[in-house]
């Protein structure tokens, strides 16, 4: 396949779902006790629902959506520290755009801006290191998110900053990893899962080896998917093979794009700016060890932590909002739809929740290809009871 649109080929698809709905059967899955198939990445639950692959698989198989848009699981608090940083005089605070609405305790980073504070969105770390490149009287923070598919380009800049001696460049660091937040839901005694669809984007850059530990110490299978329709319905086949040979391995349907070794460049700079930190929060599922990162000592002059005295530390979780459960939904326990606040006092106009914010986020997809569904369900359920 070399053009897109022979990745959205509607006979092909057909093709594999037929092979699906056999393996389902032979397995032995049903509606009433499905396999439950965990996609860990933002932007394969938004394919899922844009091209409606959730109703054309059979009924014995259910996605889950694991937690796998980084802005939505940015807990509280860091919302919090980064509002504290752009109302600071003389700073100009950069970030993604789609981190502007994510609520904090007082307020989000638009409400900030709106509020006075100079809050920039842009593209790029480089577009940051360039506005403080054209500001040397103003201190310019970036506002560092995301797995390790936007690691590389943050620790490139930082490189960039050191060697051009831009003191008034700084990063206020919340990249997290993926490996470790699975680990923690495969150790969690409330989730059943089955096997999971591996994110494509992180692991261009981590490669599949990360991920053995899936197969070896907990028998789950995995396989590494791109984004077209046809590559998650095929990665969901492999998956499923898996299960009905009774195996549990890696793979990668991905192979055009993901390397087993991930991208040698990349991760050596990744290595070179950032260390782990001990534990980092979730948003819904806690402090997981070891699932984020902090810059490295020798780039201390370009960590905004320790320009602005902001610590971090394990027990200082900040509630959600009441109502919000947005936490169940990134286990899996529930669906979006399931939440009392879904689509009435949390939209994406007025998100209440993270998962409402990110166009990634599993209440933003449902909210948008999923709402006449969302509707007649819970309905439904209401009936019933």
């Amino acid at each position: 396949m070399r053009f897109a649109d022979e990745f959205r080929d509607p006979d092909r698809a057909q093709g594999v779902l037929k092979r699906i709905a056999e393996l389902v059967d032979a397995i032995g899955a049903t509606r009433e006790r499905p396999l439950h198939v965990m996609e860990i990445c933002g932007g394969h639950t938004h394919a899922i629902f844009r091209y409606g692959l959730d109703k054309l698989t059979p009924a014995g198989l259910e996605f889950v959506h694991g937690p796998g848009c980084p802005v939505c699981v940015l807990p509280m608090r860091r919302v919090d520290d980064a509002v504290d940083i752009a109302e600071r005089p003389g700073v100009i605070f950069c970030t993604f755009g789609d981190a502007m609405r994510v609520p904090g305790t007082r307020k989000s980073l638009i409400q900030a801006k709106a509020d006075g504070a100079d809050v920039r969105m842009v593209y790029s770390p480089l577009d940051a290191s360039e506005i403080a490149r054209r500001n040397p009287d103003r201190e310019v923070v970036f506002f560092g998110l995301g797995f390790e598919t936007t690691m590389p380009s943050t620790a490139l800049t930082v490189l960039q900053a050191a060697e051009e001696d831009i003191p008034n460049f700084s990063l206020f660091c919340n990249h997290i990893t993926v490996p470790p937040p699975v680990k923690a839901l495969l150790d969690d005694p409330d989730m059943v899962l089955d096997g999971f669809v591996g994110p494509g984007h992180v692991s261009m850059v981590i490669g599949t080896r990360p991920y053995d530990f899936i197969a070896r110490d907990y028998g789950k299978p995995l396989v590494v998917a791109g984004f077209e329709p046809l590559d998650l319905l095929q990665a969901v086949y492999m998956v499923l093979q898996q299960i009905a040979d009774g195996r549990a391995e890696i793979e990668n349907q991905y192979a055009r794009v993901v390397p087993a070794d991930g991208n040698p460049v990349s991760l050596a700079a990744i290595d070179r700016v950032f260390e782990p930190r001990e534990s980092f929060e979730w948003r819904g599922l806690g402090e997981i060890d070891r699932s984020g990162v902090k810059v490295r000592a020798e780039f201390a002059a370009f960590d905004a932590e320790r320009k602005y005295g902001i610590g971090y530390g394990a027990g200082e979780a900040v509630a959600e909002p009441d109502g919000c459960r947005c936490g169940d939904v990134l286990k899996g326990l529930i669906k979006p739809w399931d939440c009392p606040m879904f689509g009435t006092s949390c939209t994406p106009e007025t998100p209440l929740g993270a998962l409402m914010v990110s166009t990634e986020g599993a209440c933003a997809a449902y909210h948008q290809y999923a709402r006449v569904r969302a509707t007649a369900e819970s309905a439904a359920k209401r009936a019933a009871s």
